[in-house]
């Protein structure tokens, strides 16, 4: 497919094209950022609609190849850019708020001011596109900083979702305790100072940390340099250094998942599927929380890395075999010859513009 055949909204890549069926949406939330959205629907019955919740630094752009595997497995895919990362719009300063340098090769940094921001976005993609523009019934499919956010955001998915299935979840992070305690109290005490804004650490872009052999992402080499060539063709679409604000906002919501009176509200049937080699995460801590819940069980894949559904399709295959039998349940496939309607085409947010001013 060719860069003009790109669905307007989207941009390409060779190597990575866009799912067939994908259209683009724009919904507005309640405090006034556009987030931009992703619909991809499959050819012919639909059995459900799949969420999909991203991790920290990603854009829709990466999750083609993950839309159309779900959608020839017959599920209909709603996605969408968080704020301030992808195409997705970002909170202005404060007046007085002090910003370091945000903008860094095209870049922003990744922040956010705290958890409820991430849940006005889901629940503004609920209400505003999922609910009147999609197939039901309704699952997530969440990957790292998207898990915590769906555990953390289960009230306002518990009567509209069916399952979960959280992909290497970012409930701790890897390391010892004390560790982990600094980091929250470090990042806390900036925030309050004054720091929300400022990185908290340079780092490089997705997919471009080190080499495939040995970067902490993906042992995939064709889906390694995919990645990052999307990140250093597109760089706006990627983020740099995540600020004080966003380690508080994410260290908070970690702490209140060790809270026994916390996890036993959560009633949506979770699998949690864990990387045996994450180093990005701690896998140890979300099993331990699977373990915790009493709706919610765990698989672990050994030698996989922290982007199970970048990674090879060693890993990542057993993934979506496990996700699609979890799903079946509530999911099941469309009897032969049977084709509902898919719920409205045109969804209530506003179409997405042609392209992007950065993306021409």
């Amino acid at each position: 497919m060719s860069q003009a055949d790109t669905p307007a909204g989207f941009v390409e890549i060779p190597g990575n094209p866009p799912p067939p069926n994908l259209v683009a949406k724009l919904v507005t939330t309640p405090d006034g950022l556009e987030l931009r959205c992703a619909i991809s629907r499959p050819h012919g019955a639909s059995r459900g609609t799949i969420l999909v919740l991203q991790g920290r630094n990603e854009t829709i752009e990466k999750y083609f190849e993950t839309m159309a595997d779900l959608n020839g497995r017959g599920f209909t895919v709603a996605t969408f850019d968080w704020r301030g990362q992808g195409a997705s719009e970002a909170r202005a300063p404060k007046p007085g708020e002090r910003e370091s340098a945000s903008v860094e090769d095209g870049r922003r940094l990744g922040h956010v001011r705290g958890m409820a921001g991430y849940r006005i976005d889901l629940e503004c993609v609920m209400k505003s596109l999922v609910l009147p523009d999609c197939r039901p019934p309704y699952s997530v499919l969440a990957h790292s900083m998207g898990g915590l956010v769906a555990l953390s955001a289960s009230d306002v998915l518990s009567n509209r979702i069916e399952r979960m299935v959280l992909s290497a979840p970012l409930v701790a992070l890897p390391g010892r305790t004390i560790t982990k305690r600094l980091v929250r109290g470090f990042s806390l005490g900036a925030r309050l100072a004054g720091f929300g804004r400022f990185p908290v650490r340079r780092n490089a872009l997705p997919g471009a940390v080190g080499t495939p052999p040995d970067n902490p992402l993906t042992s995939d080499p064709r889906r390694f340099d995919r990645n990052r060539r999307l990140a250093t063709t597109y760089p706006s679409l990627f983020l740099g250094a995540p600020t004080f604000s966003w380690v508080a906002a994410m260290t908070g919501a970690m702490a209140r998942l060790e809270r026994s009176a916390v996890i036993a509200r959560y009633g949506i049937p979770t699998l949690f599927v864990c990387a045996g080699a994450d180093r990005v995460v701690s896998t140890k801590a979300a099993e331990r929380l699977a373990w915790r819940m009493r709706s919610a069980s765990s698989l672990s894949l050994p030698g996989a890395r922290h982007e199970l559904l970048q990674e090879s399709d060693r890993y990542r295959l057993p993934l979506l075999a496990a996700l699609e039998t979890f799903f079946e349940p509530s999911m099941p496939m469309p009897e032969a010859g049977h084709r509902p309607e898919d719920a409205g085409d045109a969804a209530d947010g506003k179409q997405a513009p042609a392209r992007p001013a950065e993306f021409a």
